[in-house]
């Protein structure tokens, strides 16, 4: 994929520096110049030293070509801006957007950011989840708010232990995305057999995640 990344900063640096690895062509905006000299530097990728509110800047990335684009900026008025740029002109088919007060979250949403990530509910939820032993945890939502991430641990008197995945009736519109066994992730496939204390990553619609609950832990 072709991916834009509007912000160098710890974020979107290390974004960038992930995101090479899978082979992916991206191309970073920032407006601080020391910072876009030290990323070409380290990175191959195309650095644009701009500001990307401004759609000229956002054009010479190669946003006209891109698949994606990330506004990791610290300011969400500029991350909203770049996110609505990305729709309205340069017709990118999905826009990622950090959003850095959380009460922003619905806006982004609602004005068509397609995920808008809010680091500090993430965390808080993750934080939660430790604290309170809970086993299901909404990590986030996303499409404009009809989809959820929700995390689930699997105990061992879970009614979908020692089952392979294409055994399991999930609610509608809902996938397995990943199962974090130990220090290993895995990428579930049909016949993958689910473990007591697997750590299980799924998608699913806004107000089904009491069904999925029921299904994977037996309980409402």
């Amino acid at each position: 994929m072709y991916i834009v990344i509007v912000g160098a900063g710890k974020v979107g640096y290390f974004l960038a520096k992930r995101l090479t690895l899978g082979k992916h062509t991206i191309s970073i905006v920032e407006k601080d110049r020391s910072i876009c000299e030290m990323i070409a530097k380290e990175l191959e990728i195309l650095v644009i030293n701009g500001d990307g509110c401004d759609s000229s800047i956002l054009e010479e990335a190669g946003s006209r070509r891109a698949d994606v684009i990330a506004a990791v900026t610290g300011e969400d008025e500029d991350n909203l801006i770049i996110s609505q740029l990305a729709k309205e002109k340069f017709h990118i088919r999905r826009t990622v957007a950090r959003v850095n007060n959380p009460t922003n979250e619905l806006i982004f949403s609602e004005l068509g950011v397609d995920i808008p990530i809010d680091s500090t509910r993430i965390i808080a939820k993750i934080v939660e989840e430790e604290v309170s032993f809970s086993d299901f945890v909404n990590l986030m939502s996303f499409k404009r708010g009809k989809l959820s991430i929700v995390r689930f641990d699997l105990a061992e008197d879970s009614p979908v232990v020692n089952k392979e995945i294409k055994d399991i009736q999930l609610p509608a519109d809902s996938v397995f995305v990943s199962i974090v066994r130990g220090e290993e992730v895995i990428v579930p496939k049909g016949n993958t057999v689910l473990l007591p204390g697997d750590d299980i990553i799924a998608m699913t619609l806004i107000g089904n995640e009491s069904q999925l609950l029921n299904v994977l832990l037996g309980k409402l």
